[in-house]
């Protein structure tokens, strides 16, 4: 896997008990995934010759990002690489504004959308009417590379960047959607349950599992409008697709991502099998996985962001005491105001109520994050 983050560190947990040997190529000896792999190669993903001697030793390349360069991955699939996704399939999750078009010509319903490079540009896609919301073409994440303008002083900073953006239509959504897939090489597919994500200034905070309130139809909907997705750009192994649930009750696709996602930490505890086992079986072209919950249950999972105190530990034990059921992961990262450190998972029962199980998911990660249970 190229990368070290918290997903491959996931990843090799689930590695083990399939009898893979998992290696990583992460940036140091220090990130997440190197702090409990075995055997690491350290080296950058913008490198060439450091991605192709590790994959040199791999029988596939996989990874925890998207951000390796095209011309990398397109220089492992000369060398008769087996790179899943491969580049084809990656350029849609590196070039957003690939991905609308893409999705536009397959009929799938996104926000109306066009690329701009001026002032002018974002004028005349939205007539006068604000906010607008303007994208990074390549690089964003976790909301980064994404802005909410409502005045023209706004846009003005943005495009003064001077990067590649597009523009796309602020949809007035009723909440937030996920819908996670797998496809294999040999064209097998399984979808996991839909599930809300809960946002707060771009970043993931909650994920509910399945999305209480949803309509089978619509729930069905999601997910063969995922699978296709998978399929038409040739995906191997996880695609995670974000939606927008409108007031009027459609859905919209936000974004793609190509790899084990956030969206689908709760399946570790909450399904029969975890989206990163199923990527590694994916990926090796292995029979895939049942994504059912256990009968009846339901799974919230809530990040938990660095606060002003490192020492998360001093406080992992009050946590564990004050309720066993909880389940807390962490990435073995250096703790930040604002940074993705672990996460916290609930396995509720048919016989327990969505907002208790919730509220006792944020009440643990406030407390991990804040040493009180009353915080956000």
């Amino acid at each position: 896997m190229v990368g070290g983050g918290q997903l491959a560190r996931m990843t090799a947990a689930a590695a083990v008990g399939l009898g893979v040997t998992f290696r990583v190529l992460s940036e140091s000896e220090s990130e997440s995934a190197a702090l409990v792999t075995r055997d690491v190669t350290v080296g950058s993903h913008l490198s060439l010759s450091d991605v192709t001697a590790f994959a040199a030793e791999c029988d596939v390349i996989t990874f925890d990002h998207e951000h390796v360069p095209a011309q990398i991955l397109a220089e492992l699939k000369s060398a008769g690489t087996l790179v899943r996704p491969d580049g084809g399939a990656l350029r849609y999750t590196q070039d957003k504004l690939a991905m609308r078009r893409a999705l536009h010509a397959l009929g799938v319903p996104c926000p109306r959308f066009t690329a701009v490079s001026s002032a002018a540009d974002v004028e005349a896609f939205t007539g006068g009417r604000l906010p607008v919301v303007l994208k990074a073409v390549s690089g964003g994440y976790d909301g980064k590379g994404v802005w909410v303008c409502s005045s023209t002083a706004e846009i003005a900073d943005v495009i003064a960047h001077g990067i590649p953006l597009l523009a796309e239509e602020f949809v007035p959504f009723r909440r937030e959607l996920a819908a996670l897939v797998a496809r294999s090489p040999s064209g097998q597919g399984a979808a996991y349950p839909v599930v809300q994500t809960v946002q707060v200034d771009g970043i993931c905070r909650e994920v509910i599992a399945p999305a209480p309130w949803l309509s089978p139809d619509l729930a069905i909907a999601a997910e063969a409008m995922a699978l296709r997705v998978a399929a038409e750009l040739g995906v191997t192994g996880m695609l995670a697709v974000e939606l927008f649930e409108t007031r009027e009750g459609g859905l919209l696709v936000n974004e793609l991502a190509m790899r084990p996602h956030n969206s689908g930490h709760w399946t570790i505890e909450g399904a029969r099998t975890s989206q990163f086992e199923q990527h590694l079986r994916a990926v090796l072209d292995l029979p895939l996985g049942s994504c059912s919950p256990p009968d009846g249950s339901f799974t919230v999972m809530a990040n938990l962001l660095g606060g002003t105190d490192p020492d998360i530990f001093d406080r992992y034990i009050h946590v564990m005491a004050a309720d066993p059921a909880v389940k807390v992961h962490f990435y073995g990262k250096e703790v930040r105001i604002g940074r993705k450190i672990g996460h916290v998972t609930i396995v509720g029962g048919a016989e327990d109520d969505v907002a208790a199980v919730r509220e006792r998911a944020r009440r643990a990660a406030s407390y991990l994050r804040w040493g009180t249970e009353d915080g956000d």
